[in-house]
């Protein structure tokens, strides 16, 4: 299956006229051989893509992870991220793991579950080797509005401030499917994940948040954080306290007129009773990512691992994970985040669907509906589970605003 990948990945990049354009994308498969470990893999892989170029002398170092939901067992192991992080150490660096918290209510949505999550999942300072910091504070409300070059629906990222804060980031990425993005890699990682709770609502919804009035109980919390007057408390419903009593509560409820959408008021609501809309279209999402990511990596030197291994068909954001959808491929390095998520895509696509997956499931029903997918997305393991999604979206837009390019050489490091 390796060799499959590397004819197939080289063919259509020599097709495609290798020019002086094309970015360098490192990859090694998982087969060890003798003492060497997997994680003696990465290190060397690490080096052999040039990690020792950035200078890394007594500089912040982002590395951009994602610590996996409690119950999901598919998340990069923290070994992987000890690897990442010694390598930073040892060419003078000073490196922390970070990610934002989630828009949806589950165990990352404020920093104090996101560390104990992160914790119960392995990320601990004492198996990574660096501290844990939740870039967007407590209640994801921590964030820097950054200017995106180029960008066409973002003009203002809205980042998690640590991240910001950073002098260099890398990420170190889980490769897999997602039901909205089509596959999670490089830029999902960096774009989404990088967001504030803020910046994940601005990505996922055109519109703008509402309010669950079963869990609200009136505390005004996001009437004082909101700047534009657009709560109110009218309506009124019973509500019983955890002690058993119960009393009346005047429930907020959001003019859509004077709501601008920046979604603070998710971020200050303890009771998970704000939710936003998610209504953005899977292509505009996708223009959004890449210009998200944008907005964390220009200017400053970055770094992309991915790890195209345990393949499940969806997000890590989820509190369980579906068997894999193909078989493990191998590790990527690169500079350019999307040149990698490129060169990962093509990767998979000359994998062999594994049986009894969501993948094999989807293509019969879509068989039996006498639904078609066309071109590449006829042979594309996410476009097929996903068939609402195309990735494609994500890499074009990337490439129009500057970020990076497909075109890739692969090198494969032995």
């Amino acid at each position: 299956m390796p060799g499959d990948l590397l004819n197939h990945t080289y063919t259509k990049k020599k097709g495609a006229a290798m020019t002086t354009d094309s970015a360098k994308v490192y990859f090694t498969n998982l087969r060890t051989y003798g003492r060497e470990s997997q994680l003696d893999k990465l290190k060397r892989l690490m080096y052999r893509a040039g990690i020792d170029q950035i200078d890394f002398e007594n500089k912040f170092v982002a590395i951009k992870i994602h610590f996996g939901e409690l119950g999901n067992l598919s998340f990069l192991r923290p070994n992987y991220a000890r690897v990442v992080a010694d390598v930073v150490k040892e060419l003078g660096g000073k490196p922390f793991l970070t990610d934002c918290n989630t828009l949806y209510v589950g165990s990352r949505k404020n920093a104090l579950e996101h560390i104990d999550t992160a914790y119960q999942n392995g990320f601990t300072p004492y198996a990574t080797g660096c501290q844990v910091i939740i870039a967007d504070g407590i209640k994801g409300t921590d964030e820097t509005l950054v200017p995106v070059k180029n960008g066409e629906y973002v003009k203002e990222a809205k980042i998690g401030h640590a991240l910001m804060d950073a002098d260099i980031v890398i990420s170190l990425t889980h490769f897999k499917g997602h039901e909205q993005a089509g596959f999670g890699g490089a830029m999902k990682n960096i774009g989404m994940g990088g967001g504030s709770r803020a910046g994940k609502m601005e990505q996922h919804a055109a519109g703008k948040p509402s309010v669950n009035v079963e869990r609200c109980i009136g505390c005004h919390a996001c009437e004082k954080i909101c700047a534009h007057g657009a709560f109110s408390f009218d309506e009124v419903r019973e509500h019983t306290t955890a002690s058993g009593k119960t009393r009346e509560v005047h429930v907020a409820t959001i003019d859509h007129d004077r709501c601008v959408g920046c979604g603070r008021c998710i971020g200050v609501c303890n009771q998970d009773a704000i939710c936003p809309d998610y209504d953005a279209a899977a292509d505009v999402l996708n223009c959004k990512i890449a210009e998200y990511t944008q907005a964390i990596v220009q200017d400053r030197p970055s770094f992309h691992i991915s790890l195209a291994m345990d393949i499940s068909p969806n997000c890590d954001c989820h509190a369980e994970n579906d068997t894999p959808i193909i078989n493990d491929i191998g590790m990527f390095a690169s500079f350019d985040p999307v040149a990698i998520d490129q060169a990962c895509a093509d990767a998979a696509m000359a994998q062999t669907p594994l049986p009894n997956t969501v993948l094999t499931e989807s293509a019969e029903k879509m068989g039996h509906k006498h639904e078609h997918l066309h071109g590449d997305q006829a042979h594309d393991p996410f476009c097929i589970t996903h068939p609402d999604t195309d990735w494609r979206t994500c890499i074009a837009h990337a490439e129009k605003i500057g970020l990076g390019t497909s075109k890739y050489e692969l090198i494969e490091v032995k």
